[in-house]
């Protein structure tokens, strides 16, 4: 059964999967998307407080859930499968060459309604290029990524996440200018460090019990996190918390209805 679903999910075949991006939940006990916020750079720049002094205007209890570095199918599968069994949207912030690999995958992750976000071509340090190389990697990323998702939705990607949070005050200033949304995070669940599913889930509540809500850093290429995150949304379903979704502005179609009457 798990392994048909991950098969539909890479294949991006959402009306054999029975979700579409939009559509309101079919199962009223999930944990669901409780609402959305729509950024740009002119009021959002950037967000994130482990590297700026600023990030999303969110409630108590409420957490923005981002992946980094995939898509890899054998693990970005069973994140989206796990995401789409609670009708959860997240945002995915994918490396260029990752995408250029799997685009069917990428298209599933936005026929599922979840955004895209650009974390570069190959994953470099940014502050250790030269403004031209750094850019000219960071383009690439953006190419790679539209030229996934095209025809459906080309130049639609908006957001973007430095490899490592390594940023420079010249490299932020030019990707604001650009009209960019650079995400930070408020915390994370050290998944590049060797650990247990189990061991995991218990560093990363731990830490959102402390923080109370934020934006939350995950790598959908770890197993790891891929084996852990049915029970993490099942934590936040069971301790009151809502997941809320960050849409770039002007990408209208991922915008769906609040759930449960929230705004």
């Amino acid at each position: 059964m798990k392994t048909a679903l991950n098969a539909c999910l890479i294949a991006g075949l959402v009306m054999a999967c029975g979700r579409a991006q939009a559509a309101p939940c079919p199962r009223p006990d999930a944990l669901g998307t409780a609402r959305t916020i729509v950024v740009d750079a002119q009021t959002t720049p950037r967000v994130g407080l482990k590297s700026f002094p600023q990030t999303l205007p969110l409630n108590d209890k409420e957490v923005v859930l981002t992946f980094d570095d995939g898509p890899l199918p054998a693990t970005t599968g069973k994140v989206l499968a796990a995401l789409s069994a609670e009708c959860v949207q997240a945002t995915f912030f994918v490396v260029g060459r990752n995408a250029q690999s799997s685009p069917q995958m990428l298209k599933a992750m936005v026929r599922q309604g979840h955004s895209i976000g650009n974390h570069t071509w190959s994953h470099p340090r940014l502050d250790h290029l030269g403004k031209a190389k750094a850019f000219a990697d960071i383009d690439k990323g953006f190419a790679a990524i539209d030229a996934a998702l095209a025809p459906a939705k080309p130049g639609a990607v908006r957001l973007f996440r430095f490899p490592f949070f390594a940023s420079t005050p010249a490299l932020l200033d030019e990707m604001e200018a650009r009209g960019a949304v650079v995400f930070g995070a408020d915390f994370w669940a050290s998944d590049w460090l060797k650990m247990t599913p189990q061991q995991e889930l218990d560093l990363l509540t731990t830490r959102l019990a402390h923080a109370r809500k934020g934006i939350i850093l995950l790598h959908d290429t770890k197993y790891q996190t891929a084996a852990m995150l049915p029970a993490f949304l099942r934590y936040l379903k069971e301790n009151g918390y809502k997941v809320v979704h960050v849409v770039p502005a002007g990408d209208a179609s991922l915008i769906h209805p609040a759930k449960d009457g929230a705004d």
